[in-house]
């Protein structure tokens, strides 16, 4: 009997724990709720808005400083910076000159354009009409070339840096989400570069990536999950 009553009010307490732990989680859900309530109903002053919709700053030095290194344009030039924060063994420069690559590949690309068509027939002899006809056909060409292949390497640098030095927190979650699509968007436009020439290396770069996709988990008939 002894042992009966002790069991009985273990289990008692044990069924009061618990109960005040759903209580407790029950509470932390309602909060939250209304956390998420209040939000939609000003959503200018959640995070997510303030880190793609950068919020006026105050009139005062340190607030006018901050709006210039929150503003991707502004931040190039500012007047008045701290040194550390633009030294080189800090930003390797990563993102200047992925944007001189950019402005050169784009520049070179629309000149490229005028010798060259997309076709199964014409593709190949207007690269070998560019390199060996075209005054400094071949340099524009390599050119292109060369900074498609430097600027895949300083954007995954400069995602690399922004990770190490911890830039992609807030208020600045935005700003590593279009870094993050831009590294993507880099990568499929280099790819899709390879078969422009419509020679060897290109048509089995091609088929090993396209074979690659399709046997990717959950994105293509092929893998695993796939449909």
């Amino acid at each position: 009997m002894a042992e009966e009553k002790q069991q009985q009010p273990e289990s008692e307490s044990k069924g009061v724990g618990l109960l005040d732990k759903v209580k407790e989680e029950g509470k932390i859900l309602q909060e939250k709720f209304q956390q998420d309530l209040a939000a939609l109903k000003q959503p200018e002053k959640t995070q997510l808005y303030k880190s793609v919709f950068r919020v006026k700053h105050e009139e005062t030095p340190r607030s006018r400083s901050l709006g210039v290194l929150s503003n991707v344009f502004l931040h190039l030039h500012p007047a008045r910076i701290n040194r550390d924060a633009v030294r080189y063994s800090y930003t390797w420069g990563m993102g200047g000159i992925t944007f001189y690559l950019y402005i050169v590949l784009t520049f070179t690309g629309v000149l490229l354009m005028f010798y060259y068509h997309p076709s199964k027939i014409q593709a190949f002899r207007d690269i070998l009409y560019l390199a060996h006809d075209v005054p400094y056909g071949k340099l524009l060409r390599n050119m292109h070339r060369w900074a498609a292949h430097l600027m895949i390497i300083t954007v995954w640098l400069h995602m690399l840096r922004v990770y190490l030095t911890g830039s992609y927190k807030k208020p600045r979650e935005f700003n590593w989400v279009v870094g993050v699509l831009l590294l993507v968007l880099t990568m499929l436009l280099s790819f899709t570069g390879y078969l422009l020439p419509d020679d060897q290396l290109g048509f089995w770069a091609v088929t090993v990536g396209t074979n690659m996709a399709r046997a990717s988990p959950m994105l293509w008939h092929e893998g695993p999950f796939g449909t």
